[in-house]
């Protein structure tokens, strides 16, 4: 059967990302304070090339490649977070990321506040913010801690605690960093768990790793990135024998 527009979740066109990187030609700390007014050259870095990529809704999409390969840039750009320089990002339906441990996050709030703080970014009224609260904190196990300041957290209670309220406010497409790396196993399992639950109820996830165990358990399609382009779109384990080809 044809696709229509509205069977796809993200719409991917043409898509180019370029840094600005500067270096400063100071080679000591004392040149850089002596000569504050130096010229600094800049150089453009394209991170993502002409990328072009549709995921249906419902799809679990894995995004594999070597480190500086564009992944995580190619998440944040479907996030909004940042935009491209040349090329258009669509995504329809709600959307909820975890890219970076705590971000959005005060240090100097408790878990609790944090929440409330997290969840609002998210759309959640105030109303519904409070009937999901307990879930949340049952969930990420931090009951003993959940009134503490966030600052005094680990990153791997960082981690259940962004899981938690991303995985608790209802989105359509979940967009998932490296961070679930982080933590125990216990926890990790559990994570997964839900994901595999979210899968079922025909959620889109857009995951970022290089554990190719966590690709084959949970994706159906794996695309790999290698120095800013698509080199491999695919079944999950066809694409993963090929970059492990490489890369081993």
């Amino acid at each position: 059967m044809k696709e229509t527009e509205n069977d796809i979740a993200i719409k991917v066109e043409h898509v180019n990302k370029r840094f600005n990187i500067y270096f400063d030609r100071a080679n000591t700390l004392k040149e850089r304070i002596l000569f504050l007014t130096r010229n600094k050259r800049k150089v453009k870095r394209e991170v993502l090339k002409d990328i072009n990529l549709e995921i249906k809704k419902g799809e679990a999409v894995a995004l594999i490649g070597v480190n500086g390969s564009g992944k995580s840039t190619l998440l944040k750009l479907m996030t909004q977070i940042i935009f491209p320089n040349e090329g258009t990002i669509e995504t329809h339906g709600k959307l909820t990321s975890l890219l970076e441990l705590g971000a959005g996050f005060h240090p100097d709030f408790s878990g609790r506040e944090n929440i409330y703080f997290n969840s609002s970014i998210f759309g959640l009224t105030r109303k519904e913010i409070d009937e999901r609260v307990d879930q949340i904190i049952e969930f990420s196990e931090l009951k003993d801690y959940i009134d503490n300041p966030v600052r005094t957290y680990s990153s791997g209670m960082y981690m259940r605690l962004a899981f938690s309220v991303a995985i608790n406010v209802d989105a359509e497409i979940l967009l998932i960093d490296e961070i679930l790396s982080v933590g125990d196993q216990h926890f990790q399992e559990k994570c997964f768990n839900k994901m595999r639950e979210l899968k079922k109820e025909g959620k889109t996830m857009v995951f970022v790793t290089h554990s190719m165990d966590s690709v084959r358990n949970l994706c159906d399609r794996a695309v790999w990135l290698y120095e800013g382009k698509i080199r491999m779109d695919g079944n999950t384990e066809e694409v993963i024998n090929e970059y492990l080809k490489v890369t081993m």
